[in-house]
This record gives structure tokens, C-alpha cells and sequence, in this order.
């Protein structure tokens, strides 16, 4: 509920504001149509409640992604941004698929056949159950967990968020800091049942968890581009939800998603009020 809430009361700012932002741009019609396929996208995401449905939406929030960040298809920057996260997602997101594989083709004689095969809530006590080993249960929390490093932009998939700035500021401020990229922080979240089961996953988690967090906080103090700022502050802040799930410090990290959903959706949106008075994206030109 929190989650949902929050999805589309942010979707429905942002759509606001951009009415303004994007008023005047030949891509008008276009851009909202994707923004609407978007919110339904990440709508369905919030809402799913088994692992297949989880990786449609997923893959349709990615296409979006995709769309947006290279909304100005004739800028060179931007078309080469897009396709570098929707590439560099891709190497989180087949792990993932063959993740969910693993678990259908290892759990679905234990359960009544059909959808619940691979229901979140229906498999959670077979991670407990002594089925499947503990090296089986790392593997597929690991699978799973790719996912999320490529979605969330953790360290080593980190390197497509800041490149994703070249898209239009609404929409850095709806998928770049408020939604899409916390999916990956919201999947370790929902399917914590699998980690729990396997301690060493949740070691792992909270290793690159810190890491990115310590590294993007560095990065972002050699930023000159506004928006690049904000961007490293995301990437850190992600890092540090996906800490607070590794520690087991899972309401905190779900608490911190909702709150860094809210201000770093004003700062995108801020930061775009700012672009369009004094025309620059560098700090240094801005007095």
C-alpha cells in the first residue's frame, strides 16, 4: 500500500509539472503516452504478487526506461544513453530471469501446480523447509539479487544512472529517483523470505550495498552537472537501502525508500525550475 501510494501520488506530480516542463516540445503526445505506460508498468510491478507477473512488469518498466531516457533521440548523448541502460540492465536481468527459472523448476512439484508455482508467498516456507541445500539457496537468492543490482544501479551496474540524466528532468525526478530504480530495493524487499533462508546472500547484499553507497557519495563530490549530482546522491542512497536489507534492517530500508522517493523528486524537479531560469546544467556558471 505504502509503495502504491507512493508510485502514483509522485507519477501524478510529476505529470504536473511536465505539462509545463514539456510544453512546446514537438514530442508532447509521445512523451506522455510512454510516461502512462510507465505508471501502469510500475503499477503492475507494486501490485504483483508472484515472480512471473514481477518479470513483466519489470521488463516493461525497463522499455520505458528506455523510451525516456532517449526522449531526444536526435541528441547523440541521449540516444547513447538510453541504449547503455537498456544494455547494461540486460546483464542484471537475464540472471534474474534464469533466477526465477530455477526456483519454478526446483519448487513446482511441492505446490498445486499453475500461477502459484511461483507465488511469493506460497514458496516462503519451502526456503525454510530443507529442500534445496544451502549452496542452491545462494545461487538462486544471488540470481534473484541481479535483478536488483542492475535495476538499482549497484556497484559493478551502476554506471548507466548517471548517463540516464541526458532524458528530460520529469522524468529523471518519476523513474530515476522515485520509482523504477528503487524496483530492485522493493524485489530484495518482497522476496526477503529467500534471503532470510540463506544468511551468506544477505552478507553479499549488504557488501555492495555499502560499497555503492560509499563510492557514489565520493563520486558526487566531482560532479560539475547539477542533475549528475543528484544522481550520484541516488545511487548512494540506494546503496544504503540495500544495506539496511542486508543488516536485516528491513522496515528501515523501506522507510528510507519511501522518504528518499519524496525529496529526491523534488530535487530532480527542483533542479529542472533552475535549468530552465539560467539555461545551464553546470553549477559552476549558476552564481
Amino acid at each position: 500500500t505504502m509503495m502504491l501510494a507512493m508510485v502514483t501520488f509522485v507519477a501524478t506530480l510529476v505529470a504536473i509539472y511536465a505539462s509545463g516542463y514539456m510544453a512546446g516540445d514537438p514530442g508532447y503526445p509521445r512523451f506522455f503516452a510512454v510516461v502512462g505506460l510507465f505508471v501502469f508498468s510500475m503499477t503492475g510491478l507494486v501490485l504483483s504478487a508472484n515472480y512471473l507477473l514481477t518479470y513483466l512488469f519489470w521488463e516493461g518498466v525497463g522499455v520505458c526506461s528506455y523510451l525516456l531516457v532517449g526522449f531526444w533521440h536526435s541528441k547523440p548523448e541521449a540516444s547513447a544513453a538510453a541504449k547503455k541502460a537498456f544494455i547494461v540492465t540486460r546483464f542484471g536481468d537475464f540472471p534474474f530471469f534464469v533466477g526465477i527459472a530455477y526456483i519454478f523448476f526446483r519448487f513446482h512439484n511441492h505446490l498445486g501446480g499453475g500461477a502459484a508455482d511461483l507465488d511469493f508467498y506460497a514458496l516462503a516456507p519451502l526456503y525454510k523447509a530443507g529442500l534445496v541445500s544451502q549452496a542452491g539457496l545462494f545461487v538462486m537468492a544471488m540470481l534473484i539479487f541481479s535483478g536488483a543490482v542492475g535495476k538499482s544501479a549497484q556497484f559493478p551496474l551502476h554506471v548507466w544512472l548517471p548517463d540516464a540524466m541526458e532524458g528530460p528532468t520529469p522524468i529523471s525526478a518519476l523513474i530515476h529517483a522515485a520509482t523504477m530504480v528503487v524496483a530492485g530495493v522493493y524485489l530484495v524487499a518482497r522476496t526477503y523470505q529467500l534471503f532470510a533462508a540463506n544468511p551468506t546472500s544477505l552478507v553479499v547484499v549488504a557488501s555492495l550495498g555499502a560499497l555503492t553507497s560509499v563510492m557514489a557519495a565520493i563520486w558526487a563530490v566531482a560532479q560539475d552537472d547539477i542533475k549528475r549530482i543528484i544522481a550520484y546522491s541516488t545511487l548512494s542512497h540506494l546503496g544504503l537501502m540495500m544495506f539496511g536489507l542486508g543488516v536485516g534492517a528491513y522496515s528501515a530500508a523501506m522507510f528510507h525508500l519511501f522518504t528518499h522517493a519524496w525529496f529526491k523528486a523534488l530535487l530532480f524537479l527542483g533542479a529542472g525550475s533552475v535549468i530552465h531560469a539560467v539555461h545551464t546544467q553546470n553549477i559552476w556558471e549558476m552564481g
